[in-house]
C-alpha cells in the first residue's frame, strides 16, 4: 500500500498525542489548529498549515479530533466547498449521530468517504498509542484507514455503518460516567468511616469491582488533584448526547443532575473526578 499523503485538524489534549504518534509512524503528515501555538512540539518534518483549506488539499486522508458539535461544524463548512474526490475523512470527534450523519451523507455527493470513529481512552493511552477506536462507515474505508489508525490505538472495531460508531463511545461513555460518580460516592462514604483513601482504593482495584478507570482516577482520589485528563464538562456534554439518543435511565437522570450541578459550580474544566467536590459540598458529613 502506497503512504498516503495525512491530515490532522485539532491539537488539543486529545489530538495533540494522536497525530504525534501518526509524526512517530513516518506519515507524511499535515496539522492544523486554529491555535497555531498547540503544533509546538511537532518534528519540523511535519507541515504546520496555516489553513483547514491547506491541510486538506495536500491531504488524502484526513482526520479530525474537535471539541464538540460546534467545532465540527465549523470544520466541516469550511472543509465541504472544497475539492474532496478521493478523500477520506475520519472524525474521531465524540458529537451527536444527527451531525455526523449529516455530514456523511454530504461527503458522500463529493464522492469522498466519511467515518466516524470515536475512542475510548484518555490522555494516556492517546499519548502511548492504546485507544480503543469504534468505526462507523464503509469497510472499504476503514481498511484504507487502518494502517494509520493502528497507529493510535491498540483495538479498531468496525461497529457498523455511519452512525454506529458514536452510538458506541455515547453508550461506553454512559457507563464510565456511572463508574465515576459511584467511585466519588464510595470514596466520600469510605471516608466517613475513618478509612485511609489509598488503602479503600488499593481494596477496590484489587476486587472484581476495579478497572482500569478506577485505576486510572485512584491518584487524583488520593491526591486531591484534579487537573483534567477527561474533563468533567466533557463528560456532561457525552451525557447529554446519551440522553438526546433516548437513554431515559434512573441512573442517567441522577448522573445528569449530578454532573450538571458540578459544572454551575465552576467545576467544569477539572478533570471528571472532581464531581467528588460537588459530592462532599452538597452531602458534608
Amino acid at each position: 500500500m502506497k503512504m498516503e499523503n495525512i491530515g490532522f485538524i485539532g491539537l488539543g489534549n486529545m489530538g495533540y498525542p494522536m497525530a504525534k504518534n501518526l509524526e512517530k509512524s513516518g506519515a507524511h503528515l499535515s496539522v492544523y489548529n486554529r491555535t497555531a501555538s498547540k503544533a509546538v512540539g511537532l518534528a519540523k518534518k511535519t507541515h504546520v498549515a496555516k489553513s483547514i483549506d491547506e491541510v486538506v488539499n495536500k491531504s488524502d486522508v484526513i482526520f479530525t479530533m474537535l471539541t464538540n458539535d460546534s467545532a465540527v461544524k465549523e470544520v466541516y463548512e469550511a472543509i465541504l466547498p472544497l475539492p474532496l474526490k478521493g478523500k477520506l475523512f475520519v472524525d474521531m470527534s465524540t458529537i451527536s449521530r444527527d451531525t455526523s450523519l449529516a455530514i456523511a451523507q454530504v461527503i458522500a455527493t463529493k464522492n469522498a468517504g466519511f467515518l466516524d470513529a470515536p475512542v475510548a481512552g484518555s490522555t494516556g493511552p492517546a499519548a502511548d498509542g492504546t485507544l480503543i477506536i469504534m468505526v462507523g462507515g464503509d469497510y472499504q474505508d476503514l481498511q484504507r484507514a487502518t494502517p494509520y489508525l493502528s497507529h493510535m490505538g491498540k483495538t479498531i472495531r468496525h461497529i457498523g455503518e455511519n452512525g454506529k460508531g458514536l452510538a458506541a463511545k455515547i453508550a461506553i461513555n454512559y457507563f464510565l460516567g456511572a463508574i465515576y460518580q459511584g467511585l466519588a460516592e464510595m470514596t466520600l462514604f469510605a471516608d466517613t468511616l475513618g478509612i485511609d483513601r489509598q488503602t479503600m482504593l488499593d481494596i477496590v482495584n484489587l476486587s472484581a469491582s476495579g478497572s482500569g478507570a478506577t485505576k486510572a482516577k485512584t491518584p487524583k482520589l488520593v491526591e486531591h488533584e484534579f487537573a483534567p485528563a477527561f474533563s468533567l464538562d466533557l463528560m456532561l456534554k457525552d451525557l447529554r448526547l446519551a440522553e438526546s439518543a433516548g437513554a431515559d435511565f434512573p441512573i442517567g437522570r441522577a448522573m445528569l443532575s449530578t454532573y450538571t450541578g458540578a459544572s454551575i459550580a465552576g467545576l467544569g474544566k477539572d478533570d471528571v473526578m472532581g464531581v467528588i467536590r460537588f459530592l462532599a459540598e452538597q452531602y458534608p458529613v
